[in-house]
């Protein structure tokens, strides 16, 4: 392994990076899983952990002109993770982000895709996601209140459910935040996706059926993409797939209709 001082101006520059924010860790009914960090790509051999790999040693966000390429999928140049988190239906899921800054307002989605088989080694372009929780705008306007304001205030978390009776095997969960102050112009709100690999045990019956690659889920002119933060608006519409309702929301959620009058 190469010496510490060799990795200094990496790790510097993987900091100034993680400034916005990635998991780095995920609880499931009180129990830790590392996520993935970029600075782990300097370990050799890499650590085991279940988050996907990813390319964001840069300003470490994905844009809409990219939301059609294979990097809005689990970020840029993703790679599966090589480990799982085991959980059972019904499980609290939370995912910890290291930091986020509570300029970056926006919505917070969770989807689920079965891998039907070992997610270490699943095409990313295969996955079909179904979005099982959501969260938005709360109240007010320029700029609001958000459900990214509950996550900086909860610690840089953020809790969802494991379907209560989904049925046992190997799912990719994708949790993303899209921040919006930069959104009022052209290409520039910022898409931060996050996936892990869950092992779910139990006996569940309720199987995925459908779902939406997510090369589909944006484009660049939807209203909840290229919307301006910084305005005197009246609501919001949350872009991607619809909620499915038969599937269990985050804890606790607020209700967000999707479209405001």
């Amino acid at each position: 392994m190469a010496p510490l001082s060799s990795l200094l101006p990496l790790l510097a520059l993987v900091s100034l990076a993680a400034a916005h924010g990635a998991v780095h860790g995920i609880v499931v009914d009180g129990t830790w899983y590392p996520g993935w960090n970029a600075a782990m790509r300097y370990q050799n051999p890499i650590p085991a952990v279940a988050g996907w790999q990813a390319d964001n040693l840069d300003n470490g966000f994905v844009t809409p002109s990219q939301f059609s390429s294979s990097d809005i999928v689990c970020h840029k140049a993703a790679k599966n993770g090589n480990a799982y988190v085991t959980a059972r239906p019904g499980s609290k899921v939370t995912f910890q982000w290291n930091t986020w800054p509570e300029s970056h307002k926006g919505p917070v989605f969770d989807y689920i895709a079965s891998c039907n088989g070992d997610c270490m080694t699943v095409d990313k372009s295969q996955l079909l996601f179904t979005k099982f929780a959501e969260g938005a705008w709360i109240s007010g306007n320029d700029p609001g209140v958000w459900v990214t304001d509950d996550l900086v205030k909860g610690n840089f978390s953020w809790t969802t459910t494991i379907p209560s009776n989904l049925a046992p095997g190997n799912y990719v969960i994708r949790h993303e935040i899209i921040a919006l102050h930069a959104a009022g112009q052209s290409n520039g709100a910022q898409a931060y996706p996050q996936c892990i690999n869950f092992r779910v045990e139990g006996s569940g019956t309720q199987t995925l059926s459908g779902g939406t690659a997510a090369t589909s889920f944006y484009k660049a002119s939807d209203p909840g993409i290229l919307f301006n933060l910084y305005s005197k608006f009246s609501g919001y519409t949350i872009p991607g797939p619809p909620l499915q309702k038969n599937l269990v929301r985050r804890e606790g959620e607020r209700e967000h209709a999707r479209d405001f009058a």
